[in-house]
């Protein structure tokens, strides 16, 4: 690699800052998503789920269902400029029925930023996607929202982030006022007052601040660098996402010590983001963003390299070339063309189903990323087509869906209709919404006596004889992998203890097929 290349590679990637939005529903994450983009000059009018009409037009939920609903159902990606940093910011669905999609992003960034209702404190849903970042040691920044809003004591919801989670907490900014009297932070870093209106020092609301503030500096520790890079310490912001208050101090914050791209694992090794190879991780499918053209985008994270328009490379499972004609930016469904991309940056990648999630794209090197797995669903249902003239367009669209992770497909080996798995019911209002309306296929479910489905490996005779002792109970997912559905968790103990030399897996690894 020529000096001026490793140079131009090392300075790029230090600009960028790749990182997502996690919350429980209804902390605001959708509306701070908005208020960040247009603080980064990226909209010029923020949209807003709890809002009416034209207002309401949020950019980052962009799906019908998710503007009908007022939810997000999708992982939305925005590229834009801030600070002189490149950000790729990832919004991830709050609704647990989409988990699955939840963790497949935060495969693909480097930071969190946790949003934090003010009046509800620590919820399950925000606990479990922090015990996904913390599995992955991913860095969280920690926003507390709706602080114009009744809200807890903020030493209590300090208190609560460090007791609930095991997690410091070093405030970073502080509110000045609360609920209706709320008007802005003060910065313990820089000692500056933001607020959005002049306020005097003897304002009841300074006074307060600065009482607290001596007291938090004593009682909680300092910002410390090393200790947020490896997830053990999150600095924590106020502000109130509505009222465009704390937001800027964020941004900043992210622009100052939010992470550069971190070094992503493979089978093999480690690969670093200033490596001169370029390596790619394709974390997300999204088909039909654009309806008119039925495309299908492949949503990939550069984890090494400079990554530039026409070039070619390997489809690591396939080992055939791929060519990158239009690689392109995102900003949710409006796009523009990538010219060239870095560690870090995420890329749409369009294609017609040769990518699929969690494949390596690679300039030489025979790597696979690891960390992309697909969860066991806990409900099943089969499909019941209403026009039987539509059998054909049904079966495209569950497996173009199904590759694009909206739920999990299984053909069962007896060869009766598809049954599709999901994490939550939401998803199975998603998948007929959105056959409806992108495909004109209408459908139905149905029960099965399924409860329990398990991935399959050990000797393929092994295997093959048991399929055909369980042909009835045996159906084949999306890759062609057996997989075995129990009607009762006593069945599916009986059949592990049954059949002492095969394996049965609730979480499925990219590639186990070939285990």
């Amino acid at each position: 690699m020529s000096e001026a290349l490793s140079a131009e590679i090392n300075r790029e990637i230090a600009r960028r800052r790749t990182f997502a939005i996690i919350s429980h529903p209804d902390a605001g994450k959708t509306t701070l998503t908005e208020r960040i983009l247009r603080a980064g000059g990226a909209i010029q009018m923020a949209g807003n789920v709890r809002a009416k009409g034209e207002r309401r037009r949020t950019k980052s939920d962009w799906m019908g269902i998710e503007r009908d609903r007022g939810i997000s159902v999708v992982t939305s990606v925005m590229t834009f400029e801030y600070g002189d940093c490149v950000f790729n910011l990832l919004d991830t669905p709050g609704h647990e029925d989409f988990s699955e999609d939840t963790y497949r992003t935060l495969t693909a960034v480097d930071c969190a930023v946790m949003v934090i209702d003010a009046a509800k404190g620590i919820e399950d849903r925000t606990r479990k996607l922090f015990e996904i970042c913390r599995l992955r040691d991913i860095p969280i920044v920690t926003f507390i929202n709706k602080m114009d809003r009744e809200a807890q004591d903020c030493f209590s919801l300090l208190d609560e982030i460090a007791s609930t989670l095991a997690l410091d907490t070093s405030p970073a900014t502080w509110p000045i006022g609360r609920a209706a009297k709320f008007i802005g932070t003060y910065d313990l870093r820089t000692k500056e007052v933001h607020t959005k209106e002049p306020v005097g020092e003897d304002d009841p609301r300074i006074i307060q601040m600065r009482e607290e503030v001596e007291l938090a500096e004593a009682a909680l520790p300092e910002f410390d660098r090393e200790s947020f890079d490896a997830g053990h310490l999150s600095p924590v912001f106020f502000g109130s996402a509505m009222k465009e208050i704390g937001v800027t101090d964020l941004l900043d914050a992210l622009v100052a010590y939010g992470p550069a791209p971190r070094a992503q694992q493979t089978e093999t090794r480690e690969v670093k983001a200033s490596e001169d190879q370029v390596t790619a991780l394709v974390f997300k499918i999204q088909a039909n963003m654009d309806p008119n053209h039925r495309d299908r985008m492949a949503f990939a994270r550069v984890c090494s390299g400079r990554l530039t328009r026409g070039m070619r490379l390997k489809h690591v499972r396939t080992g055939k070339q791929f060519a990158l004609h239009t690689p392109q930016f995102f900003f949710a469904r409006d796009r523009q063309l990538a010219e060239e991309a870095f560690g870090g940056d995420v890329v749409g990648i369009p294609n017609h189903g040769t990518l699929r999630i969690g494949d390596t794209l690679s300039e030489s090197e025979d790597l696979r990323f690891t960390g992309v797995p697909h969860f066991a669903p806990e409900i099943l249902r089969r499909v019941r087509l209403d026009d039987a003239m539509k059998a054909k367009k049904l079966r495209q669209a569950l497996v173009e869906l199904a590759e694009e992770g909206v739920v999990q497909l299984f053909r069962p080996q007896d060869g009766l209709s598809p049954i599709v798995g999901v994490v939550g019911t939401l998803q199975l209002d998603v998948l007929q919404s959105r056959l409806q309306g992108e495909y004109g296929v209408a459908i139905g479910f149905e029960s099965t006596p399924y409860s329990l489905a398990r991935w399959i490996t050990g000797d393929r005779a092994k295997i093959e004889a048991f399929q055909d002792l369980n042909r009835s109970a045996m159906a084949d997912d999306l890759d062609g992998d057996p997989v075995f559905l129990a009607t009762s968790s006593f069945m599916m103990r009986r059949t592990i203890e049954m059949n002492p030399d095969l394996e049965f897996h609730d979480i499925k690894q990219i590639g186990m097929a070939s285990v």
